[in-house]
């Protein structure tokens, strides 16, 4: 399992990609870096036409029941493979 600093580093990796992934992967880390900080998604799911806070919601929301610890890891890797494939 990816340790807190190992999670840290990654999420500040992440924020260093040589190029812009696509908005399905931009989405998986989104919610995998929110369950790892926060766990399970609360709230209500968004409405209307705001399409960016549904798909970000839904893709969150995706995760439920997985554990920080899990989604640490989980990260960690798709940040590393997309240092790998760039």
């Amino acid at each position: 399992m990816a340790t807190t600093a190992e999670f840290e580093a990654a999420a500040q990796r992440a924020q260093q990609l040589p190029s812009k992934p696509s908005n399905m992967v931009l989405l998986q880390l989104y919610a995998l870096y929110k369950q790892a900080t926060e766990g399970d998604v609360s709230g209500e799911r968004p409405g209307g036409f705001d399409f960016k806070a549904i798909a970000k919601y839904d893709a969150w929301s995706s995760l439920k029941g997985k554990s920080d610890e899990e989604a640490r890891q989980e990260y960690v890797e798709l940040v590393d493979s997309l240092f790998q494939g760039a």
